[in-house]
């Protein structure tokens, strides 16, 4: 006769198969590089969060180097002498790379007039990020409030 012998419990498996989740995640992170560069275009402004706040700059002794945009789209800066005069897209880049090499902490400023072309604005906001400039503000004017002048 067959000696008896008593019969192994098993125990449960308490281990989980990670490797599927590794491969989902390696798919993820994959895609999530390719798309990612493709997803950042455009460019970088700081917008004031109330039309009421003063725009605070890094330096109290610097003034803000102002480039303007009028009604028929040409680009104005306020340096030297000739402010008065349009100057062209490159000349413009030249300028405001040659004050922030001298001046790195100047703050740039964007006045537009309201009648011109939003496109012109853009294009005035991608020279000055080409020129260097980590951060452009936009001039407003405060909205008046019915009743007062």
């Amino acid at each position: 006769m067959a000696a008896y012998r008593p019969r192994q419990r098993r125990k449960p498996m308490a281990e989980i198969n990670v490797v599927p989740y590794i491969d989902v995640m390696l798919v993820l992170l994959i895609i999530f590089m390719i798309t990612a560069p493709m997803l950042t275009q455009g460019i970088n402004v700081d917008l004031p969060q109330a039309s009421a706040n003063v725009v605070e700059t890094p330096d109290e002794n610097s003034e803000p180097l102002v480039v303007s945009v009028d009604a028929a789209g040409l680009f104005y800066v306020a340096i030297g002498d000739k402010q008065d005069q349009p100057i062209d897209a490159q000349l413009l880049m030249t300028k405001v790379a040659a004050v922030l090499r001298r001046s790195p902490n100047t703050p740039i400023m964007i006045k537009g007039d309201s009648a011109v072309n939003y496109g012109q604005v853009v294009t005035a906001m991608a020279l000055l990020q080409k020129a260097g400039a980590p951060s452009v503000g936009l001039i407003t004017k405060q909205p008046e409030v019915a009743g007062e002048k």
